[in-house]
């Protein structure tokens, strides 16, 4: 089976991972921060908001390349992919933007749903592989 639903939120996330890393980077040089955070409150909102991103992407995305090989429905890989991107945007919005609000949990909701939705899918599939 070929892959043509997972590639596009990979691109689509890694693009933002980019801007993410930029994000950091560019406020390091901006600051003077070198390391860690400086005691900095801006530089922690961005650094939380990129390290967050870079915790639950990776296998948010591994359990959805692999539901999509073990036949995954269309409908569940475009929900959970748009789910999945919009939720990490909206986590990294609000954390960089207010610290901690409705929308950070709304953001993790909104990650771990889909992440949870392929785990379920991935263990069906094992254990009924004629049903897929």
């Amino acid at each position: 089976m070929t892959l043509s639903i997972t590639p596009l939120f990979a691109g689509l996330l890694i693009v933002v991972q980019v801007f993410m890393t930029a994000f950091v980077g560019l406020y390091r040089v901006k600051s003077g921060i070198e390391f860690l955070d400086g005691g900095n409150v801006t530089m922690t909102r961005r650094m939380r908001a990129h390290g967050n991103f870079t915790e639950t992407v990776p296998i948010a995305l591994l359990v959805m390349v692999l539901a999509e090989l073990l036949g995954a429905p269309a409908v569940l890989l475009w929900a959970g992919g748009a789910v999945l991107l919009i939720g990490r945007l909206m986590h990294a919005y609000t954390i960089v933007k207010y610290g901690t609000a409705v929308g950070r949990a709304i953001g993790m909701a909104m990650t771990t749903l889909p992440m949870a939705a392929f785990g379920v899918f991935l263990i069906w599939a094992m254990l009924d592989p004629s049903g897929i």
